[in-house]
């Protein structure tokens, strides 16, 4: 029987990400890609409050078995982006065309991903638990490392926006606004400006590491 969640897999030689192909920012890895489905569907309850803030309900909930609840509709190989942590491959489900509905869809998906990030980030505290080698930003680090990873995506996007300071909400607002702008537009699926990225691989890549930080942030916030 075919699972209910269509994912795409990008497999390097020790990394794999797991990624829901319609669920941007839904996206976790592992060893192998067994262990990244595994991963994918642990997340599942963490995922469901950022579908909820987009009016979406997940179709799987906690403890779904992967072999059930997900269909692997696409593999690809990894690169040396994958390997070092970061869902980096074009997929041929992100080179498909997005519609208007699809299209706001991304778009509120993407805003719910910025959302849960500022929501962990402003009742986290200054200092976080280090990881276990001693390791890992603290919060204000953190949240400027993903504005200047925004930066770069919307750089990425052919937008020219300068990175916003971590305290500046209306340049945050403002650079926010217009990458949900463009990811707001229908697509033929073509890469945007020229480049590499579609309009739904930036949906992905941008909510995955707004998430990913968020939840790093939550998960350091907690006494070891």
């Amino acid at each position: 029987m075919k699972g209910t969640v269509a994912v795409a897999l990008e497999v390097a030689p020790r990394k794999a990400f797991a990624t829901a192909v319609d669920w941007p920012g839904w996206s976790r890895s592992g060893k192998t890609p067994e262990l990244a489905l595994e991963a994918l569907a642990a997340y599942a309850v963490r995922y469901a409050p950022v579908a909820a803030e987009a009016g979406e309900r997940l179709p799987i909930g906690a403890g779904a078995d992967p072999g059930a609840a997900f269909e692997v509709v696409e593999e690809t190989s990894g690169d040396g982006g994958t390997a070092f942590g970061v869902p980096s491959r074009v997929t041929d489900a992100d080179r498909r065309r997005t519609t208007t509905a699809d299209a706001k869809r991304l778009r509120d998906l993407v805003a719910g991903a910025w959302s849960t990030f500022d929501r962990v980030a402003a009742s986290a505290p200054a200092e976080l638990r280090k990881g276990p080698r001693g390791g890992g930003r603290d919060r204000d680090k953190m949240i400027e490392h993903v504005l200047g990873a925004d930066a770069a995506y919307a750089r990425e996007m052919g937008l020219r926006l300068p990175e916003p300071a971590r305290g500046d909400r209306t340049a945050i607002e403002a650079m926010r606004a217009a990458m949900l702008d463009l990811l707001g537009t229908p697509s033929d699926g073509s890469p945007i400006a020229d480049r590499k990225w579609t309009v739904r691989y930036a949906a992905h890549r941008i909510a995955w590491h707004a998430l990913d930080h968020a939840w790093e942030m939550e998960d350091r916030s907690e006494p070891a």
